[in-house]
């Protein structure tokens, strides 16, 4: 892996931070209505750059166990949305 792809500033770590809050927020919103193949798409699609998000140390090295958490329960219920 090249790691010079992989340093983030602490400011650019803030914004994807702010960006994948984003996703959460979306699903959060999304979840409270009923499953559509249109909903679900778009579930799956932010569920799985948060997942993506986590796997990165950067990412995951700037949350606080706050954020961590409420990203991992949005993970978790965007999952259980989509297997409806």
């Amino acid at each position: 892996m090249n790691t010079i792809l992989e340093e983030r500033t602490p400011e650019q770590v803030q914004q994807s931070i702010s960006a994948a809050f984003d996703s959460v927020n979306l699903i959060n919103q999304i979840i409270l209505q009923a499953a559509t193949e249109r909903t679900k798409k778009i579930v799956t699609r932010n569920e799985s750059h948060l997942s993506l998000m986590l796997t990165k140390d950067w990412f995951a090295e700037g949350l606080t166990p706050t954020q961590k958490t409420d990203i991992e329960a949005c993970i978790a219920a965007a999952k259980a949305y989509v297997a409806q």
